[in-house]
């Protein structure tokens, strides 16, 4: 075995066949070993396995992740240790961070983590390196298929969510109290779009979520459309509980009228988006000093704008794209990622800055 490809599961043979014709006739490769989805291994290929990684990360898309194996045991804790131990003295340096990554297939009388555990510990001495299980600079892999082992070094960077210094907006978005006027129409109209705005403020978790009404509007429309809403908060709010591994906060749900809300919020900051304000990004400073504030108002129009009598209330009346009139249901993502990105440029984002904590390993 002189590499491990990872591609996603029920496109093992579609990699195999692009993988096969790129390294040509003398390599063996086999999709989905002992029925493993979402691997492909290439066997034959000696000194010239790097090269073949090369030329696969270059021309195959289909291949998520190659691995090159530099060492083959069986699948027992110190066979493992010694293997990994003699590749580490070659790959990683005392400057470099390392992790050890293990994905384990079949039955042992041993966990990933007791892997991890026992081989970070045996390289940390015998390199000098420092553990980053977050981003580090030489992370080295582990792949067990039953009874063999595979200790193997990365092809291809790895990409994470969370990277350090990447800037955090959740917090901003959860200052955000969104008022958005009623969506009139027919009535499959106002339930699609209904649906669709709950779902928006439910992904970036605003603070709230109130329903504004500004003139009269059928009761039959406003039922509609608040229970779309409330269809589109709970439906997202289901998949970033089940998917996210961290709490997820359910967006409360209001109805106001327009002109007591402005009133009720007075001495709060209030912004308005409309395309006759000015452009985002050329307010960011003011900007970044109203979200200073635990709670900032944002007014979005539907169909019809804001009244022009309300900029008179609002710390900022903002453009988020000029030129553009964005469609009601894609408002609040607009909104959303307008305001981080203003407020990044700005420098009033809090960054990430890493946490220390196990590797989650997958046993299969």
């Amino acid at each position: 075995m002189d590499l491990v490809i990872k591609t996603r599961r029920g496109l093992e043979r579609a990699a195999a066949s692009v993988v096969k014709e790129l390294l040509g006739p003398g390599a063996e490769v086999e999709a989905a070993p002992h029925g493993y989805l979402g691997i492909v291994v290439a066997k034959g290929l000696g000194p010239d396995k790097w090269k073949a990684a090369e030329l696969i990360a270059e021309k195959a898309p289909e291949a998520d992740r190659i691995l090159v194996v530099e060492a083959l045991v069986k699948a027992e804790l110190p066979e493992i240790e010694k293997a990994a131990v003699e590749v580490a003295k070659r790959y990683i340096k005392a400057g470099d961070t390392f992790a050890i990554r293990t994905t384990r297939r079949g039955v042992h009388g041993f966990t990933s983590v007791d892997v991890n555990v026992r081989v970070g510990a045996a390289v940390k001495e015998a390199t000098g390196a420092e553990v980053d299980l977050e981003e580090p600079t030489k992370p080295l892999y582990i792949e067990i298929f039953q009874d063999v082992a595979a200790v193997c070094v990365p092809a291809t960077r790895e990409y994470r969510k969370l990277r350090r210094d990447k800037p955090l907006p959740l917090a901003v978005f959860r200052k955000m109290a969104v008022g958005q006027f009623v969506y009139e129409g027919d009535e499959e109209a106002v339930r699609k779009m209904g649906e669709r705005i709950g779902r928006a403020a439910q992904t970036f978790e605003v603070g709230e979520l109130a329903v504004l009404l500004h003139k009269p509007v059928s009761g039959r429309t406003l039922r509609i459309f608040l229970e779309a809403v409330e269809e589109g908060i709970e439906s997202r709010y289901q998949i970033q509980a089940k998917s996210y591994g961290r709490p997820v906060r359910r967006v409360p749900l209001y109805v106001h009228e327009l002109y007591q809300y402005v009133r009720d919020r007075h001495g709060e900051p209030i912004v308005v988006t409309d395309p006759k304000g000015d452009y985002i990004t050329h307010v960011k400073d003011k900007l970044a000093d109203l979200f200073r504030e635990d709670r900032v108002n944002v007014l979005v129009g539907s169909r019809e704008g804001v009244p022009p009598g309300v900029y008179r209330f609002a710390a900022l009346v903002v453009d988020l794209v000029p030129e553009v009139t964005i469609a009601t249901d894609f408002v609040i993502p607009s909104l959303a990622i307008a305001i981080a990105s203003a407020l990044e440029e700005a420098g009033a984002l809090p960054r990430y800055v890493g946490k220390r904590g196990r590797a989650g390993q997958k046993d299969k």
